[in-house]
Protein backbone atom coordinates (compact mmCIF):
# COMPACT_ATOMS: atom_id res chain seq x y z
CA UNK A 1 0.00 0.00 0.00
CA UNK A 2 1.44 3.79 -0.34
CA UNK A 3 1.64 5.56 2.05
CA UNK A 4 -0.68 9.11 2.48
CA UNK A 5 1.46 12.02 1.34
CA UNK A 6 -1.20 14.59 1.93
CA UNK A 7 0.33 15.45 5.41
CA UNK A 8 3.71 16.38 3.47
CA UNK A 9 2.91 16.96 -0.15
CA UNK A 10 3.28 20.80 0.48
CA UNK A 11 6.87 20.32 1.27
CA UNK A 12 6.94 17.00 -1.75
CA UNK A 13 5.00 18.74 -4.54
CA UNK A 14 6.50 16.15 -7.10
CA UNK A 15 4.15 13.81 -9.71
CA UNK A 16 4.87 10.20 -8.76
CA UNK A 17 6.60 7.62 -11.69
CA UNK A 18 7.03 4.08 -11.22
CA UNK A 19 9.78 1.67 -13.20
CA UNK A 20 9.31 -2.09 -13.13
CA UNK A 21 11.90 -4.00 -12.03
CA UNK A 22 11.92 -7.69 -12.01
CA UNK A 23 9.86 -8.57 -8.48
CA UNK A 24 8.70 -4.66 -7.84
CA UNK A 25 7.79 -1.15 -9.14
CA UNK A 26 10.39 1.02 -7.99
CA UNK A 27 9.44 4.84 -7.64
CA UNK A 28 10.56 7.98 -8.53
CA UNK A 29 9.68 12.29 -9.47
CA UNK A 30 11.33 12.89 -12.44
CA UNK A 31 10.96 17.29 -12.79
CA UNK A 32 12.50 19.54 -15.42
CA UNK A 33 14.27 19.20 -18.62
CA UNK A 34 17.61 19.40 -19.43
CA UNK A 35 20.71 17.20 -17.99
CA UNK A 36 19.72 14.34 -15.93
CA UNK A 37 20.87 14.81 -12.33
CA UNK A 38 20.51 11.60 -10.53
CA UNK A 39 19.60 11.18 -6.44
CA UNK A 40 20.12 8.47 -4.76
CA UNK A 41 19.06 8.19 -0.87
CA UNK A 42 20.39 6.14 1.85
CA UNK A 43 18.61 3.86 4.49
CA UNK A 44 16.36 4.76 6.51
CA UNK A 45 15.56 7.65 3.82
CA UNK A 46 14.03 8.13 0.72
CA UNK A 47 13.37 10.88 -2.68
CA UNK A 48 11.38 13.01 0.62
CA UNK A 49 15.30 13.77 1.27
CA UNK A 50 15.98 15.40 -2.17
CA UNK A 51 13.21 17.34 -1.97
CA UNK A 52 14.50 20.84 -1.43
CA UNK A 53 17.62 19.85 -4.01
CA UNK A 54 14.82 18.67 -6.43
CA UNK A 55 12.95 22.24 -6.30
CA UNK A 56 16.22 23.99 -6.65
CA UNK A 57 17.44 22.61 -9.78
CA UNK A 58 14.44 21.29 -11.65
CA UNK A 59 14.10 25.03 -13.33
CA UNK A 60 17.91 24.22 -15.21
CA UNK A 61 18.24 20.85 -14.71
CA UNK A 62 16.29 17.44 -15.07
CA UNK A 63 16.25 16.52 -11.43
CA UNK A 64 15.37 12.51 -10.79
CA UNK A 65 15.41 10.86 -7.27
CA UNK A 66 14.25 7.61 -7.33
CA UNK A 67 13.35 5.44 -4.01
CA UNK A 68 14.97 2.15 -3.93
CA UNK A 69 12.74 -0.80 -3.40
CA UNK A 70 11.49 -1.08 -0.03
CA UNK A 71 12.11 2.64 0.57
CA UNK A 72 9.79 5.15 -0.07
CA UNK A 73 6.87 4.67 -2.36
CA UNK A 74 8.22 2.01 -3.79
CA UNK A 75 6.99 -1.62 -3.71
CA UNK A 76 8.41 -3.38 -0.63
CA UNK A 77 8.73 -7.09 -1.33
CA UNK A 78 9.33 -9.82 2.06
CA UNK A 79 11.07 -11.92 0.46
CA UNK A 80 13.61 -10.22 -2.39
CA UNK A 81 17.12 -9.90 -2.74
CA UNK A 82 17.84 -6.71 -0.78
CA UNK A 83 21.26 -6.64 -1.89
CA UNK A 84 23.92 -3.85 -3.09
CA UNK A 85 24.31 -5.63 -6.66
CA UNK A 86 20.19 -5.59 -7.19
CA UNK A 87 20.04 -1.92 -6.36
CA UNK A 88 22.93 -1.62 -8.73
CA UNK A 89 21.16 -3.32 -11.08
CA UNK A 90 18.08 -1.06 -10.25
CA UNK A 91 19.69 2.07 -11.12
CA UNK A 92 20.95 0.68 -14.10
CA UNK A 93 17.66 -0.53 -15.57
CA UNK A 94 16.32 2.77 -14.29
CA UNK A 95 18.42 5.03 -16.56
CA UNK A 96 18.23 2.48 -19.11
CA UNK A 97 14.29 3.48 -19.28
CA UNK A 98 14.74 6.60 -19.09
CA UNK A 99 17.65 6.50 -21.73
CA UNK A 100 20.00 8.91 -19.81
CA UNK A 101 23.41 9.76 -20.54
CA UNK A 102 25.48 12.70 -19.05
CA UNK A 103 24.58 11.98 -15.65
CA UNK A 104 25.13 13.94 -12.83
CA UNK A 105 25.30 11.42 -9.94
CA UNK A 106 24.57 12.92 -6.41
CA UNK A 107 24.88 10.07 -3.48
CA UNK A 108 24.30 10.06 0.11
CA UNK A 109 24.61 7.19 2.74
CA UNK A 110 23.34 4.01 1.13
CA UNK A 111 23.20 5.77 -2.42
CA UNK A 112 27.18 5.59 -2.19
CA UNK A 113 28.15 2.57 -2.72
CA UNK A 114 25.40 1.87 -5.03
CA UNK A 115 25.66 5.05 -7.32
CA UNK A 116 29.39 4.44 -7.17
CA UNK A 117 28.94 0.94 -8.04
CA UNK A 118 26.37 1.94 -11.06
CA UNK A 119 29.39 4.82 -12.08
CA UNK A 120 31.98 2.05 -12.09
CA UNK A 121 30.35 -0.38 -14.11
CA UNK A 122 28.89 2.14 -16.41
CA UNK A 123 31.60 5.14 -16.48
CA UNK A 124 30.58 6.55 -19.85
CA UNK A 125 27.54 7.43 -18.54
CA UNK A 126 28.78 9.13 -15.63
CA UNK A 127 30.12 12.82 -16.45
CA UNK A 128 29.53 14.78 -12.89
CA UNK A 129 29.38 12.96 -9.27
CA UNK A 130 28.46 15.30 -5.76
CA UNK A 131 28.91 12.64 -2.41
CA UNK A 132 27.19 13.80 0.69
CA UNK A 133 28.13 12.24 3.63
CA UNK A 134 28.44 8.29 2.74
CA UNK A 135 31.21 5.91 2.06
CA UNK A 136 31.86 3.63 -1.19
CA UNK A 137 34.74 1.34 -0.07
CA UNK A 138 36.06 -1.10 2.10
CA UNK A 139 36.17 0.14 5.71
CA UNK A 140 39.77 1.37 7.02
CA UNK A 141 41.85 0.40 9.38
CA UNK A 142 40.12 2.62 12.57
CA UNK A 143 37.09 3.67 11.20
CA UNK A 144 33.62 2.36 12.86
CA UNK A 145 30.35 2.21 12.47
CA UNK A 146 28.44 3.36 15.82
CA UNK A 147 27.68 0.48 18.16
CA UNK A 148 23.97 1.08 17.64
CA UNK A 149 24.01 0.38 14.27
CA UNK A 150 26.41 -3.02 14.29
CA UNK A 151 23.40 -4.10 17.70
CA UNK A 152 20.98 -4.22 15.19
CA UNK A 153 22.41 -6.93 13.00
CA UNK A 154 22.53 -9.03 16.06
CA UNK A 155 19.42 -11.66 15.06
CA UNK A 156 16.19 -11.23 16.46
CA UNK A 157 17.47 -8.43 18.41
CA UNK A 158 17.54 -6.66 15.15
CA UNK A 159 14.59 -7.76 14.19
CA UNK A 160 12.47 -6.32 16.93
CA UNK A 161 14.21 -2.90 17.14
CA UNK A 162 13.95 -2.19 13.16
CA UNK A 163 10.86 -3.93 12.34
CA UNK A 164 8.95 -4.42 15.25
CA UNK A 165 9.80 -1.15 17.27
CA UNK A 166 11.01 1.31 14.75
CA UNK A 167 13.68 1.96 16.66
CA UNK A 168 16.00 2.55 13.36
CA UNK A 169 13.79 5.00 11.93
CA UNK A 170 12.66 6.84 14.59
CA UNK A 171 16.62 7.32 16.17
CA UNK A 172 17.74 9.10 12.92
CA UNK A 173 15.29 11.74 13.56
CA UNK A 174 17.08 12.51 16.55
CA UNK A 175 20.89 11.28 15.82
CA UNK A 176 20.93 12.29 11.66
CA UNK A 177 20.57 16.19 12.35
CA UNK A 178 22.54 19.21 13.97
CA UNK A 179 19.20 20.70 14.38
CA UNK A 180 16.64 18.74 15.14
CA UNK A 181 14.21 22.10 15.47
CA UNK A 182 14.48 21.91 11.47
CA UNK A 183 12.94 18.19 11.66
CA UNK A 184 9.39 19.74 11.96
CA UNK A 185 6.16 17.72 12.48
CA UNK A 186 5.44 17.93 8.39
CA UNK A 187 8.92 16.70 7.68
CA UNK A 188 9.25 13.54 10.42
CA UNK A 189 5.81 12.74 9.14
CA UNK A 190 7.53 12.93 5.49
CA UNK A 191 10.42 10.66 6.74
CA UNK A 192 8.17 8.14 8.80
CA UNK A 193 4.91 7.27 6.41
CA UNK A 194 6.63 5.07 3.79
CA UNK A 195 8.22 3.18 7.16
CA UNK A 196 4.66 2.61 9.55
CA UNK A 197 4.49 -1.41 9.66
CA UNK A 198 6.71 -4.29 10.70
CA UNK A 199 6.06 -5.28 6.44
CA UNK A 200 7.29 -1.69 5.60
CA UNK A 201 10.00 -1.68 7.13
CA UNK A 202 11.77 -4.77 5.52
CA UNK A 203 14.27 -2.91 3.77
CA UNK A 204 15.39 -0.34 6.61
CA UNK A 205 15.72 -3.81 7.86
CA UNK A 206 17.84 -5.87 4.72
CA UNK A 207 20.44 -2.51 4.38
CA UNK A 208 21.46 -2.64 7.75
CA UNK A 209 22.13 -6.58 7.35
CA UNK A 210 23.64 -5.57 4.05
CA UNK A 211 26.53 -3.65 5.48
CA UNK A 212 29.50 -4.70 3.93
CA UNK A 213 31.87 -4.58 7.35
CA UNK A 214 33.59 -7.71 6.47
CA UNK A 215 34.55 -10.72 4.09
CA UNK A 216 31.68 -12.35 5.74
CA UNK A 217 28.80 -10.23 4.62
CA UNK A 218 27.53 -11.10 1.23
CA UNK A 219 27.98 -7.52 -0.36
CA UNK A 220 31.77 -7.10 0.59
CA UNK A 221 32.63 -8.87 -2.71
CA UNK A 222 30.89 -5.81 -4.17
CA UNK A 223 31.78 -3.41 -2.67
CA UNK A 224 35.56 -4.28 -2.78
CA UNK A 225 34.63 -3.97 -7.05
CA UNK A 226 33.56 -1.05 -6.29
CA UNK A 227 36.50 -0.09 -4.56
CA UNK A 228 39.23 -1.19 -7.50
CA UNK A 229 36.95 0.55 -9.86
CA UNK A 230 36.92 3.95 -8.12
CA UNK A 231 40.43 5.17 -9.75
CA UNK A 232 38.79 5.46 -12.99
CA UNK A 233 36.71 7.99 -12.04
CA UNK A 234 39.59 10.11 -10.98
CA UNK A 235 38.45 12.82 -13.96
CA UNK A 236 35.51 13.22 -13.52
CA UNK A 237 34.19 17.07 -11.51
CA UNK A 238 33.54 15.77 -8.37
CA UNK A 239 32.12 17.81 -5.05
CA UNK A 240 32.17 16.54 -1.77
CA UNK A 241 29.86 18.00 0.84
CA UNK A 242 30.09 17.09 4.37
CA UNK A 243 28.43 17.34 7.38
CA UNK A 244 31.33 17.51 10.26
CA UNK A 245 28.71 16.54 12.74
CA UNK A 246 27.82 13.03 11.22
CA UNK A 247 27.54 10.45 14.43
CA UNK A 248 27.78 7.85 11.63
CA UNK A 249 30.36 9.03 8.59
CA UNK A 250 32.36 11.00 10.61
CA UNK A 251 35.43 13.16 8.99
CA UNK A 252 37.59 10.16 8.91
CA UNK A 253 35.08 8.81 5.36
CA UNK A 254 35.77 12.56 4.22
CA UNK A 255 39.22 12.17 4.55
CA UNK A 256 38.98 8.30 2.52
CA UNK A 257 37.44 10.02 0.05
CA UNK A 258 40.06 12.76 -0.05
CA UNK A 259 42.70 10.30 -0.58
CA UNK A 260 40.93 8.50 -3.28
CA UNK A 261 39.95 11.73 -5.38
CA UNK A 262 42.71 14.72 -4.37
CA UNK A 263 41.48 16.98 -6.83
CA UNK A 264 37.65 17.00 -5.66
CA UNK A 265 36.17 20.09 -4.55
CA UNK A 266 35.58 19.77 -1.07
CA UNK A 267 32.90 22.15 1.12
CA UNK A 268 32.74 21.06 5.08
CA UNK A 269 29.90 22.24 7.19
CA UNK A 270 30.94 22.42 10.87
CA UNK A 271 27.17 22.91 12.11
CA UNK A 272 25.46 20.29 10.18
CA UNK A 273 24.98 16.17 10.54
CA UNK A 274 24.74 13.02 8.84
CA UNK A 275 21.13 14.58 7.22
CA UNK A 276 23.25 17.30 5.35
CA UNK A 277 20.85 18.60 3.28
CA UNK A 278 18.19 19.05 6.60
CA UNK A 279 20.88 20.83 8.30
CA UNK A 280 22.28 23.23 5.36
CA UNK A 281 20.02 22.93 2.23
CA UNK A 282 20.16 26.57 1.88
CA UNK A 283 23.96 26.86 1.32
CA UNK A 284 24.29 23.27 -0.02
CA UNK A 285 21.74 23.29 -2.95
CA UNK A 286 23.33 27.10 -4.63
CA UNK A 287 26.89 25.03 -4.12
CA UNK A 288 25.79 22.20 -5.92
CA UNK A 289 24.22 24.70 -8.33
CA UNK A 290 27.51 26.37 -8.80
CA UNK A 291 29.20 23.14 -9.26
CA UNK A 292 27.31 21.92 -12.47
CA UNK A 293 27.89 25.61 -13.52
CA UNK A 294 31.13 25.24 -12.85
CA UNK A 295 31.82 22.08 -14.62
CA UNK A 296 30.01 22.11 -17.93
CA UNK A 297 29.27 18.80 -19.55
CA UNK A 298 31.94 18.21 -22.82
Amino acid sequence: MIPDTAPFRHLYPFQSHWSETPGARQHYVDEGSGEPVLMLHGNPTWSFYYRNLVLGLRDRWRAIALDHVGCGLSDKPQEYAYTLATHVANVERLVERLELDRITLILHDWGGPIGMGFATRNPGKVRRIVLLNTAAYTRPAGLYFPWTIQSCRIPVFGDLAIRGMNTFCLAALHWATAHPERLTPDVKAGYLAPYDSWANRVAVHRFVQDIPFGPSDPSFVEIQRIERALPALRDRPMLIAWGMKDFCFHPGFLDRFIELFPAAAVERFADAGHYVLEDAHERIVPRIARFLEENPLR
